[in-house]
């Protein structure tokens, strides 16, 4: 089979319709749909069934009795399918009916081993374009050298908008960690680390929707801080798998803007509430695994108000939660 196309579902409920409608109507033939449930509470199942029992040739579906996340059930997935190529849609997603049919153009034409295309972020449930987001810097396309490998550390692109050739993942066991929120944030780089050919078709064909209510857009403590756990796996991995001193500078760059400077900025923006010994962690954390980070070559590219909230949180976790506050307090004012 050319492509099998993995759908990980967590009470999705009737918004699951709009990407499998999305799926079916691919102007590709040769390929299949495998849809995991993982251990959804709500009428998730019933409505994946009615659409197998439709689309009993296409539609494969997984019935996960226990919930392990997106990354456990990306790798039931990826253990089931028979594709050549694998991609990834999140659930509350949708794609270009020509998406696959250009990304396996593009890798038949090439003979590259992953292809990728940039995506629309969306809040509504239609195809009308949205705000274009690139996935891959340009100048990486082609034939990965040092300097490409580089650069796809720092920025590796979403997962969802590319497909792999099926060897990647099996052959390198480049599994997704499991019970954890942010896995794609430690296998989706090491994905590309194993890629030798990388091609893009350079329009957006993936629709994220920005649905505040799913499992994947809300924020809560064990999500924000599973971005520590992920992160360290990464750092692990790096060093289980040889890559660490060749990638040294790039890994902890990643490492400090994924778990803690963005974490940083997540937390002022949607809790009311801090953790002083959190912030502590985050903040040993760093210290551990990056000392010495500000001399780090990519620091300055790094956005200004992410340098100035791991500065403040450097010097102080009590400083950070005071200046935040004193920001909300001003904000307040003015919005009143």
């Amino acid at each position: 089979m050319e492509l099998s196309i993995i759908v990980p579902v967590f009470n999705s409920g009737g918004g699951i319709a709009f990407c499998l409608d999305s799926l079916l109507a691919q102007t590709v033939s040769d390929y299949e749909i495998i849809i995991v449930n993982d251990a959804s509470t709500d009428n998730s199942l019933e409505i994946l069934q009615e659409y197998k029992k439709k689309n009993p040739d296409k539609i494969s579906i997984i019935n996960l009795e226990n919930n392990i996340k997106q990354g456990g059930a990306r790798n039931a997935g990826i253990r089931y399918s028979k594709g050549h190529f694998i991609g990834f849609v999140d659930s509350d997603d949708w794609i270009a009916p020509d998406m696959y049919e250009r990304l396996l153009h593009k890798a038949s034409d090439t003979g590259a081993d992953v292809v990728c295309c940039d995506m629309y972020i969306k809040h509504h449930h239609d195809f009308e374009p949205g705000q274009a987001v690139k996935m891959i810097e340009d100048g990486i396309q082609g034939i990965l050298y040092e300097k490409q490998y580089q650069r796809l550390v720092l920025r590796s692109g979403s997962i969802v908008c590319k497909i792999y050739k099926r060897e990647i993942i099996i052959e390198n066991d480049l599994w997704f960690p499991e019970n954890v929120f942010y896995e794609d944030n430690c296998t989706g780089i090491l994905m590309m680390l194993y890629a030798t050919h990388l091609e893009k078709v350079d329009i957006p064909l993936y629709f994220y929707y920005m649905n505040q209510n799913s499992t994947t857009h809300k924020k809560n403590n064990e999500r924000m801080f599973d971005r520590l756990i992920t992160a360290e796996l990464l750092v692990e991995e790096f060093k289980k798998r040889g890559f660490y001193n060749k990638y040294k500078d790039e890994l902890l760059y990643r490492f400090v803007e994924l778990y803690y400077a963005n974490t940083l900025r997540c937390y002022q923006i949607y809790f009311k509430k801090f953790s002083y010994s959190k912030l502590l962690e985050m903040k040993k954390k760093k210290k551990d695994i990056a000392p010495g980070f500000n001399k780090n070559k990519y620091m300055k590219t790094m956005e200004k108000k992410l340098r100035i909230l791991m500065g403040l949180n450097d010097i102080s976790p009590l400083l950070y939660i005071v200046v935040v506050y004193i920001k909300r307090f001003i904000k307040s004012i003015f919005v009143k």
